[in-house]
Parts: structure tokens; sequence; C-alpha cells
């Protein structure tokens, strides 16, 4: 392989990540191969090994290094809560927060029709497995204000309404802080925070 074909298949590499277009991908590239030769060593081992040791929780979801994740095991947190979210950056920014001790599931991702994604994508029938298998009391909703976010939770509060598991379970959604069309991850925490306490009733 020339080098010319090495460079433009780590560009196409590196473009595939989030809000990185071709011009950022071709400086990122050259200047790791120009400048940086240890640092992409550093990248492309830490990746390796994210990916060979990186499996999900088999109770919420979440990323995690073992079968059940540190939140999941940990004795102090409130189980009976669970917190639905769409992606592991959306539970670190209620984390970051402080002001919420329980549970949580993550869908990875939102119902989406216009990318082919729907409720069978998202670890639906997991969720249902995980309230009829643990005791929980509430159930809050906090997928983000956005279209898609919006959708994904209409959508699970018509599936668990209609469900007999959901019956004595409490169904929140985030108060309205966040401001519509906003994501988790990219708002203050302390708006975060306001959003979960201020939670309503679904």
């Amino acid at each position: 392989m020339s080098t010319a074909h090495a460079i433009e298949n780590l560009r196409t590499a590196l473009a595939c990540l989030p809000g990185v277009g071709p011009k950022s991908a071709q400086r990122m590239a050259y200047y790791l191969i120009e400048r940086d030769r240890q640092g992409a060593r550093a990248i492309a081992s830490a990746l390796n090994h994210a990916l060979d040791s990186i499996q999900h929780c088999r109770r919420c979801n979440n990323l995690s290094e073992t079968e059940l994740c540190t939140l999941c095991s940990s004795p102090s947190r409130q189980h009976k809560q669970l917190c639905i979210v769409e992606t592991p950056a959306d539970l670190e920014a209620i984390e970051q927060t402080g002001s919420y001790k329980g549970g949580y599931f993550v869908l990875m991702g939102t119902i989406s029709p216009l990318d082919g994604i729907g409720p069978d994508n998202l670890g639906i029938d997991r969720l249902l497995e995980v309230l009829e298998e643990f005791e929980i009391e509430e159930v809050i909703l906090a997928t983000n204000l956005t279209v898609e976010g919006e959708t994904t939770a209409e959508y699970l509060t018509d599936l668990l309404t209609g469900k007999d598991v959901i019956k004595d379970i409490k169904l929140t959604r985030i108060a309205r802080g966040v401001p519509v069309g906003g994501e988790l991850e990219y708002i203050d925490r302390n708006t975060v925070a306001r959003a979960i306490n201020e939670r309503r009733k679904v």
C-alpha cells in the first residue's frame, strides 16, 4: 500500500468521528504522522484495548469492562429508581450533577426512522426484562428534548403504560428546564440537576 493510500485511509477513519469533517480529519492525520507518532500509537493501543475489553452491562446496558458496571453493583445506589437515558454521555452528564442516586438504563440511541433506527435497535426487550426482574418503583424518562428524544419518550410511555409490569411503577419525565432541542451532555450541570429534581409525572 502506498503512503498516499495509507494517509487517505487514516483520514477516512478519522472523519467517522462526530464533528470531524474532511479538512479536520486531514489535519489530524498529517499531525499524527508528521509530529506525534508516539501519540498516534498510544491512541491506536488505547482504542484496541477498549474494543477488546468494553462490553455492555447486563443490567443497565451502559458501557462497562465487567459484566455488571460499578453503578449497578454499588450498594449505595437507590436501585428502585430507573433513569432511562439515550447515551453513556447523558448518563455521565446526570452523574456529574450529584443530584441523582438511582439506577440507569442506556438506550444507546433514539428512535429515528430517517436513520433506520427503530425500537428494536434500542434494547427495549432488555429494558422490559429489567423491569420484570428487579423491584422498580419509579421510571424516569430522561431522553433529550429533541424531536427524536421526544418521539422515543412518547413511544416508551405508550409501551410501558400498556404493560402489566408498569402498573405499580411511577412514570416520570425530566422537567422542561432543559431547553427544547437541547442535549444533556452539552447542558450545564445545574440545569440538568433541576430537570431531574423537578421531573413531572407522565
